[in-house]
């Protein structure tokens, strides 16, 4: 497979705090690229530099070979880098459809009302959000608005498309719709790059997973792997050296979650 995203030594200083320090990876075309880590480790700070909303101190991103780091995140949008967010912000008094319809004109400066239009339909029906479709924004469930908000990013035509802990907040079952969701976007063919907390998904879904703690990348790998892999669990749990050797899946999740990987397990 060909590399499509590549982060290269990407750091982010904030006055004494680094942030981020030298991050690098790269994401291959049709890969789901998970990055993890523990409670400020840095992961939505590198998701803001890799979409252009913080400018690095150092280092570059590129996509599809072409060096977008002095590029804004609209202009990155136009490049094809989707994004989507854990907070959901629609026009609350707009319908669902109209709310995809302006990432569709947004994604593409000078595309025809009817093409943004076919885009925003097909948008809706990848996300099974057509039935939503005439719903006023604020009338949505969480799940909806989730939903709501990949159909808009992904109504930009990404080639890769960034998400912010979509997961979060969301029940078991819908968390595991929310997988199936993500699935349905990689078989569009647009690549994705996630940060999650809830490791179920996380196994579930990722092809490769980057852990990140204090601002800088421990490893990278297979699931099954790096969830293994002594520094991941201590920088999760701390270093026991009395402690029995143990998997950091049912540890990284955040408090709550807990239930989460006990269902999606059983």
């Amino acid at each position: 497979m060909s590399v499509v995203l590549t982060a290269k030594g990407l750091s982010k200083r904030f006055g004494g705090l680094a942030a981020v320090d030298d991050v690098s990876f790269e994401v291959e075309q049709g890969e789901i690229f998970a990055i993890i880590g523990p409670n400020g480790a840095g992961k939505t700070t590198t998701l803001n530099l890799v979409s252009g909303l913080l400018v690095p101190t150092a280092g570059s991103v590129t996509l599809h070979g072409r060096d977008l780091t002095t590029l804004t995140a609209a202009e990155r949008c136009h490049a094809g880098l989707g994004r989507a967010f854990q907070v959901v912000q629609p026009f609350p008094e707009m319908t669902v459809r109209e709310n995809v319809l302006v990432g569709a004109m947004f994604g593409t400066p000078g595309i025809s009302r009817a093409d943004a239009e076919r885009r925003a339909d097909h948008a809706l029906e990848v996300t099974g959000t057509t039935n939503l479709a005439e719903r006023d924004a604020e009338e949505l469930t969480l799940m909806e608005e989730k939903r709501l908000e990949i159909a808009r990013a992904l109504a930009t035509a990404p080639t890769v498309l960034l998400l912010d802990e979509v997961m979060a907040g969301l029940r078991p079952a819908e968390a595991r719709d929310a997988v199936r969701l993500v699935r349905s976007v990689r078989d569009e063919g647009v690549t994705v790059v996630f940060i999650e907390h809830v490791m179920p998904v996380v196994r579930d879904l990722a092809d490769r997973v980057l852990v990140m703690d204090y601002g800088k990348v421990l490893t990278e790998g297979r699931y099954a792997d790096v969830t293994k892999d002594q520094r991941v669990i201590e920088a999760y749990l701390g270093r026991d050296d009395d402690a029995p050797p143990t998997d950091v899946a049912a540890a990284a999740a955040p408090a709550g979650a807990s239930g989460d990987a006990a269902e999606d397990e059983a």
